[in-house]
């Protein structure tokens, strides 16, 4: 079992405040799999990508703009962090924690 597998309760540190999201990773027959979901808003995950604790993934978002995001983040237990980022903007912190 893949550490990131679970639901997860994350925070993106943005410029214009932390934007809390709940993350689902799942195991299919092709691998990892996840969404995100932001108030209203629910986006599937691609190209998810697991190298032991690292994980990365993309996804897109419609709200507070549209904007494609990659994600790098690694896992420890419960916690996870790293960072998001939208083409040629500054980084965004990531945090998580899993929930039971």
């Amino acid at each position: 079992m893949h550490p990131i597998l679970g639901t997860w309760d994350v925070g993106l540190k943005t410029p214009i405040g932390t934007i809390a999201a709940v993350y689902v990773f799942t195991e299919t027959p092709d691998g990892i799999a996840g969404t995100a979901t932001a108030g209203a808003e629910t986006a599937p995950l691609t190209a998810v990508a697991c190298d032991g604790p690292r994980v990365t993934w993309r996804q897109s978002v419609t709200r507070p703009m549209r904007l494609n995001l990659d994600f790098d983040v690694v896992t420890s237990g419960d916690t996870l962090t790293g960072h998001s980022r939208a083409g040629r903007l500054p980084r965004t912190a990531v945090t998580g924690t899993r929930r039971r």
